[in-house]
């Protein structure tokens, strides 16, 4: 999310900000970055996704980092990390799809044609069985392969481009491929180019990079290299619908408070009931993830109620000012 992103929403009311508390998103220090930031890693085959978490958690000297989607030992390729109380925004990127380059190699030669019927065959929703090392129940369930295409074939060797659903086993799509052509497959290598809106296109960071730029920054007091790598926590919202909120709404969300009519300045156009949205500060910066109990219309024309139910709360608790009453309950 950005400021000119937040300008395109629909105005429901209008207030001021207190520069006094928060900070706009993009103008945050190192410090509030390494508690509020993302890192797009490079994962590097041989370390398991744990173990790269907690080389990150040494190299930064901060206790606290999470990553999004694991990825096994041997796989590369796209690990978002969440510093800090970004942690709590890794969840959003579940809802968006993931892309993997796979190598692999079928057990003999299918004609050309045969070949292409099998792959259209597995584009679409299939369904898929865990295969028995995985960390969830072993449950026939329903994924979705949005594009799968064959980019190189030399011999019985293929190197294919898969687009899918969070949670779908590459290594067990090329073995279901292999028995639908009859003699099997084996994926050699796997890298994964994408996790929703972050693509390896766009430019990843290595933990030798990560490394010589906390060190410049720790050492020299130069940011600049550090500060290209960290990107604001709001990143991870991008892709879905916003709402902005008053400042005198925010601590009160943080404290697990529903948002009301009244809370609200602006919202996406088209806003649905049942969309999830991301909250943001008039500062830009995101308060919590939320389901819209309302559509826009309906918003425009209430005065009270509950408009949104909080899923997940990101900032921390007194970073605005309490400008809300608890009720009082008299005594008996």
């Amino acid at each position: 999310m950005t400021l000119k992103q937040l300008e395109n929403l629909v105005e429901i009311d209008q207030d001021l900000t207190d520069d006094a508390y928060g900070t706009y998103y993009d103008k945050r220090t190192i410090e509030q970055l390494l508690n509020y930031g993302l890192i797009i890693l490079d994962k590097p085959p041989g370390p398991t996704s744990h173990e790269t978490v907690a080389w990150t958690k040494r190299l930064l000297k901060i206790p606290k980092i999470g990553h999004s989607g694991t990825l096994d030992p041997q796989v590369s390729g796209v690990l978002p990390l969440g510093l800090g109380e970004a942690t709590k925004a890794l969840g959003v990127l579940l809802y968006g799809p993931k892309e993997y380059h796979a190598l692999g190699r079928i057990h003999s030669l299918p004609s050309k044609e045969k070949l292409e019927n099998t792959i259209k065959l597995f584009t679409g929703a299939i369904f898929q069985k865990p295969p028995q090392r995985s960390a969830v129940v072993r449950q026939t369930r329903i994924r979705t392969i949005h594009e799968l295409e064959v980019l190189e074939q030399k011999e019985r060797l293929l190197l294919t481009r898969i687009l899918c659903e969070s949670g779908t086993y590459i290594r067990k799509l090329y073995y279901d491929i292999g028995e639908f052509l009859g003699p099997g497959a084996t994926m050699i290598e796997l890298r994964r180019t994408r996790v929703d809106q972050f693509r390896e296109s766009d430019g990843l960071v290595t933990l030798h990079e990560l490394a010589h730029a906390f060190s410049l920054w720790e050492e020299k007091k130069d940011e600049s290299k550090l500060k290209d790598m960290i990107k604001p926590v709001e990143y991870a919202f991008s892709e879905i619908k916003s709402i902005v909120i008053r400042d005198s709404a925010v601590d009160a969300m943080c404290h697990g408070a529903q948002l009301a009519i009244p809370g609200i300045l602006k919202i996406s156009p088209n806003l649905k009931k049942g969309d999830v949205v991301g909250v943001y500060t008039q500062k830009g910066e995101v308060v919590a993830l939320a389901e819209s109990l309302m559509s826009e219309e309906e918003i425009k024309d209430a005065t009270k109620g509950y408009a949104f139910e909080t899923r997940r709360i990101i900032m921390s608790p007194n970073t605005y000012p309490k400008k809300w009453r608890t009720r009082h309950v008299p005594k008996d």
